[in-house]
């Protein structure tokens, strides 16, 4: 018996396939300016961090946060970042700060919440961190929240 029609991509002569870059709007930006808005920003959420503007730190990383398939050291380097930021939070000031974020960017939170925990070793390091942070944001956001962000195909 023959298997090689097995190897067949079929999905190439079907018309209706969606591809990754039909279902959302792509970056705009250079994947160079994008990494270097990145590292802008890092260098503004440490001193931030260190006039202990947490929720302005917090807001300066998740706008514009880039995603899509070409700026993936962006994408890491932000996280790294991010997660610096909800590592020198106390517990007790999470829920103030999450209540001042807007509305996306409280879904952004959670996109890179679940991103974090996603990667191999990350939960050694700060697992109960993210944990504690998605506990806060779903009580402050609901699971409106995580809906949105498990469905957006914008990934971080």
């Amino acid at each position: 018996m023959d298997v090689n029609f097995r190897k067949i991509d079929i999905d190439q002569y079907d018309e209706d396939v969606l591809l990754d870059g039909e279902l959302y709007e792509t970056d705009p930006r250079d994947p160079a300016q994008v990494l270097n808005d990145v590292k802008q920003k890092a260098v503004a959420v440490r001193g931030s961090l260190s006039k202990g503007d947490i929720v302005g730190a917090l807001t300066s990383v998740l706008e514009d946060a880039p995603y899509g398939t070409a700026v993936e050291e962006a994408k890491n380097l932000n996280l790294q970042t991010l997660v610096s930021i909800l590592n020198s939070t106390k517990a007790t000031e999470i829920p103030g700060v999450v209540k001042a974020l807007s509305t996306d960017a409280q879904d952004t939170l959670m996109k890179y919440l679940y991103k974090g925990m996603a990667i191999p070793g990350w939960g050694d390091v700060s697992g109960s961190v993210l944990l504690g942070w998605h506990e806060k944001l779903t009580e402050a956001a609901g699971t409106g929240c995580i809906v949105r962000a498990m469905t957006d195909r914008r990934l971080v």
